[in-house]
């Protein structure tokens, strides 16, 4: 058995859970932000099941699949963020309101 198979158990059952937990956080938040942070957490828990995934099959498919879900990461960020706060410049954003 390869360490790459001793391994990949733990590491789907952490990424299951914290998809959960990202689930459970979509439905139950209010808050944009919170909502967004949820989303992100869903993402890096389907990045480390294709970690797992890679390292178990023993290719880099997973490996390199990750650096766009990464990029598209990223990007929705960026995009989620500026509609939230309704600007793209930086120096319009000089106090954050709570």
């Amino acid at each position: 058995m390869s360490a790459g198979a001793d391994l990949a158990t733990p590491a789907l059952l952490l990424s299951a859970g914290l998809f959960a937990i990202g689930v459970v956080g979509v439905f139950l938040r209010r808050n944009v932000i919170t909502v967004f942070m949820c989303v992100e957490l869903m993402l890096n828990a389907v990045n480390l099941a294709f970690i797992a995934f890679s390292r178990w099959r023993g290719t880099l498919d997973g490996q390199v699949l990750v650096f766009f879900v990464l990029t598209v990461a990223a990007a929705e960020a960026a995009v989620g963020l500026a509609i939230i706060i309704d600007t793209i410049y930086v120096d319009e954003v000089h106090v954050m309101k709570g």
